[in-house]
């Protein structure tokens, strides 16, 4: 991590033209923003950077148009709300990037900011294409990334760019999400404990061996958890399961059992007919035929918020249940509150990642207190692999 260059504090921009790369990935409904977490993540920077003066040039995202205009994807609803928020001149642009741009973007004047239309309609960013890359980086005077969960990405307002830019950094949204992983990864404060939810296991498997080997439990719970009740030939009726896990399942006891890892199951669930029914408490292996584990039981969530209780360190990742439907959401927010009552206690380290996750916390009335909470869904697991994520190979 200490290789990475990261943007200063201290850093002179007045009058110097900024190209910032976000993440402003927020689900719009009817050209309505339905969560504003990540752009509140991003405002402090902005903000300081308008008070000194910086000329502020936002490349973002929004969905897949994979390389084709969609006005479904249009960025023109976060125009809209950081226009409100930003006490300063702000402008949108909506053309392709050439000459047009950059003689728009040399108008800018010291504190306004210019937000350019998805950078995804152009094909060549997902290509990582170098001649869109070396114009993205003719626009500024310095390149900063401040966007992880594009970082595991090779794409040209994220990878390529640097080839170009006169100065390239890592922006503080960034540096705040290394040091909060590093902080479990490291294991300074123990006992560590992971709960990892979600559906695969194939998609977290080498996250989890990452972890085992800097962890003391894994709390496994979601879907995920089907895979290994089943595995311990636990009845799980028609519960959703993925085929040819036994073998990952397997390995994973044998590296807990190596590294002295616990690894944890449900010992109860909340079972239902179909996702929208009511809910029925089941004991382990007495789920019917018929029937699909929805969420962790009462006293699945005893011994969970019992392992908080014992843990100076978590690192959560995935819901423990189909937190969609109100009656299979009681686990996650159980588990949230504790993790947050302990976080606010200041006895324990809390790193939230994932987009379920933070979804499912998003969906709870209650004001919820945590060390890190990380909005990035894929680059966090690859990070938590022990990856080296392109985006950020390149500002070393």
């Amino acid at each position: 991590m200490g290789k990475i260059k990261f943007f200063s504090d201290t850093q002179d921009v007045h009058n110097k033209t900024i190209i910032l790369r976000l993440d402003l990935n927020v689900p719009i409904k009817e050209k309505k923003i339905q969560d504003f977490t990540r752009i509140n993540l991003v405002l402090p920077f902005l903000k300081d950077l308008i008070k000194k003066k910086a000329k502020i040039i936002i490349l973002s995202h929004l969905g897949r148009p994979k390389g084709i205009k969609n006005k479904d994807l249009s960025l023109m609803p976060i125009y809209k709300f950081l226009k409100e928020n930003l006490k300063s001149n702000l402008f949108f642009f909506m053309g392709n990037i050439g000459d047009e741009t950059k003689n728009k973007c040399s108008y800018l004047k010291a504190g306004e900011v210019i937000l350019l239309e998805n950078i995804r309609f152009l094909k060549g960013e997902s290509e990582n294409d170098d001649d869109l890359a070396s114009k993205l980086a003719s626009l500024g005077d310095i390149y900063v990334n401040d966007a992880f969960s594009c970082s595991h990405r090779e794409q040209a307002s994220i990878h390529k760019i640097t080839k170009y830019a006169k100065e390239s950094y890592a922006g503080p949204l960034i540096k705040k999400e290394l040091e909060a992983i590093n902080s479990v990864i490291g294991g300074k404060k123990k006992p560590i404990t992971c709960i990892i939810g979600g559906s695969k296991v194939s998609t977290k498997i080498n996250a989890i061996y990452n972890l085992i080997e800097n962890v003391n439990n894994i709390v496994i719970v979601g879907a995920m958890a089907n895979n290994f009740l089943f595995f311990k030939g636990f009845k799980i009726g028609k519960s959703l399961i993925e085929k040819d896990s036994e073998k990952i399942i397997s390995n994973i006891y044998r590296e807990a059992s190596k590294h002295n890892c616990k690894i944890f199951i449900p010992k109860d669930h909340k079972v239902s007919n179909d996702f929208l029914g009511s809910s029925e408490i089941k004991k382990q292996n007495f789920v019917g035929d018929n029937e699909m584990i929805l969420d962790i039981g009462p006293k699945t969530i005893e011994n969970i918020e019992s392992i908080i209780d014992k843990s100076n360190t978590i690192l959560w990742n995935g819901p423990a249940g189909y937190f969609e439907n109100e009656n299979f959401s009681i686990g996650t927010k159980a588990i949230a509150k504790k993790i947050s009552e302990n976080t606010a206690k200041k006895s324990l380290v809390s790193v939230l990642g994932g987009g379920d996750t933070i979804s499912a916390i998003n969906k709870s009335n209650e004001e919820l207190v945590f060390t890190h909470l990380s909005t990035a869904g894929g680059a966090f697991l690859e990070f938590l692999e022990g990856k080296d994520l392109p985006g950020l190979k390149v500002l070393k």
